[in-house]
């Protein structure tokens, strides 16, 4: 039975103004640019084009066809169990960075290889450097614990030509540090990036996700997919978000010079009050909270510095 047609707006303003998927997807196009897609294309009850976005092939093709489509991406792909990540709020973390540097940057974003970026646990399927080369061109070097997560990252580099001297990535080999190991000597970035490990357990993890799926599909028996949700070290760490940002804050410390704005994701509004004082306590120059909205989903972005306004605006010169 063919329920009453939903009336979609045209744009999701929710959406960052620079980003590329404000519109819905058009798997027309999508289709055409990527045909692999084609099979997982259905209509949904309202006579909608869609996907079944509770199989984990169907989003994988998806993800491929946008990064196709979007990124001059021509091969990508993650190891079965690693998180597949969505686009658009991705690329949103991206866009709101730039938005933070061209404040030291008299008003404008800027752009090409010298911008170098560090993404703090880069995963397996390297979203941020993909979507940072494309819209700003600029440079990264992305760390992760896992190596296989660094393998994987590593085939998506060298199979995309123009990622390849763009992109590198480094493996932490000590798991208690961010920056150690990976920040060599002289090096200076404009911005890193982060999307923490939420949990604080395997547990609090499949039960988050239980309750998500069942809330979506009103039904009680779901079983999580497993290549759906991501490794453990993508989705939880001792002490969760909070533990593993405010770790971030206190060894940002020691390299106070090396990074314009250091920056976290935080999804959870509680974990704010102790970020801040750690934040605080650091004696950070400056703080940005940056909201970010997909959807029914409110996000954020803190960010910190350790410079002054007048090293900020010298940064770039």
């Amino acid at each position: 039975m063919v329920q009453e047609k939903k009336e979609h707006p045209k744009v999701k303003t929710s959406l960052h103004p620079r980003s590329k998927h404000r519109e819905r997807y058009d798997f027309k196009k999508l289709i055409e640019c990527y045909p692999d897609l084609a099979q997982f294309v259905k209509l949904n009850d309202y006579e909608d084009e869609s996907i079944d976005f509770f199989n984990p092939r169907a989003v994988k093709m998806l993800n491929t066809a946008l990064l196709k489509y979007y990124y001059d991406i021509d091969v990508w792909d993650v190891p079965k169990n690693y998180l597949i990540p969505p686009i658009p709020g991705r690329a949103d973390y991206i866009h709101y960075m730039a938005d933070l540097l061209n404040e030291s940057n008299k008003g404008e974003i800027p752009t090409g290889e010298k911008i170098r970026c560090l993404d703090i646990g880069t995963g397996a399927n390297l979203i941020y450097p993909i979507i940072g080369t494309k819209e700003y061109k600029w440079s990264f070097t992305g760390s992760d614990t896992d190596p296989e997560a660094i393998k994987s990252a590593h085939k998506i580099i060298v199979s995309n030509p123009h990622l390849k001297d763009l992109v590198e990535v480094r493996l932490q080999k000590n798991p208690n540090h961010t920056f150690h190991g990976i920040i060599q000597k002289q090096e200076r970035y404009a911005l890193s990036v982060c999307n923490p490990p939420f949990h604080a357990s395997e547990e609090d993890a499949n039960a988050a996700t239980q309750l998500k799926m069942n809330n979506l599909t009103r039904k009680k028996d779901w079983k999580p997919i497993l290549n759906f949700g991501g490794q453990s070290s993508e989705l939880w760490c001792e002490g969760g978000e909070k533990r593993f940002v405010r770790a971030m804050i206190r060894q940002s410390k020691q390299y106070a010079n090396s990074c314009l704005w250091y920056s976290s994701l935080v999804s959870k509004k509680s974990n704010l009050k102790s970020i801040y004082e750690a934040l605080k306590k650091v004696e950070a120059a400056e703080v940005k909270t940056i909201s970010m909205g997909q959807g029914n989903k409110v996000s954020r972005i803190v960010a910190w510095t350790f410079l002054e306004k007048e090293q900020r605006i010298g940064w770039f010169k």
